[in-house]
């Protein structure tokens, strides 16, 4: 049996477990095949850990003499809240000033999705996603915003439904020049 498979076989009897532990019998129809469809979205869900960066970007980082801001906005991302196991989603804005490398368009959904799909906090998040363009392009420059909306604070607890969380990174020329970052913000809002 492969690691995965182990996983899948774990995840499911887990499932089980809860869906008894919640007063339902994981046996009746309804939920007869829900352990295996759950250890199948847990997998998927958390598919951030089995990747590697350096296998998302390939050879997409290309010599260029832009040195501009470079703009990618409304990013959906969906990842799962670590405390609760909860979803939260919304939208990601990164943008970068290069400094002789730029790198492919789809790349930068590919990074966001890369660190959403683990067990995260929103703060961590935002980071990881600008760590990453930092150090795959040495840019002058970086900046995150992400936009969510979480299930643990809608569902339960407080149960606010119109919170929204924003955070943001920032590195270089985009932390440091409020022209550059007011450009960022700009760019977000238009």
């Amino acid at each position: 049996m492969t690691n995965d498979e182990n996983s899948a076989t774990r995840l499911q009897d887990a499932c089980s477990i809860v869906l008894s532990e919640v007063g339902e019998d994981p046996m009746r129809e309804g939920l007869r095949d829900t352990p295996e469809r759950f250890a199948k979205t847990m997998i998927e869900l958390t598919d951030g850990y089995r990747q590697s960066l350096d296998d998302i970007v390939g050879d997409a980082l290309f010599r260029d003499t832009c040195s501009e801001l470079v703009l990618v906005k409304k990013i959906e991302f969906y990842s799962l809240c670590e405390h609760h196991l909860l979803p939260f989603f919304g939208h990601a804005h990164v943008a970068y000033i290069p400094n002789g490398t730029i790198i492919g368009l789809s790349k930068i959904p590919r990074i966001v999705r890369h660190f959403s799909r683990r067990l995260q906090v929103q703060e961590r998040l935002t980071d990881q996603i600008a760590d990453a363009l930092e150090s795959l392009l040495q840019p002058k420059g970086v900046a995150v915003s992400l936009e969510g909306h979480h299930l643990c604070m809608m569902m339960r607890g407080i149960e606010v439904q119109s919170g929204e969380m924003v955070t943001s990174a920032m590195r270089g020329e985009l932390r440091d020049n409020a022209a550059r970052r007011a450009e960022f913000f700009g760019g977000v809002r238009g």
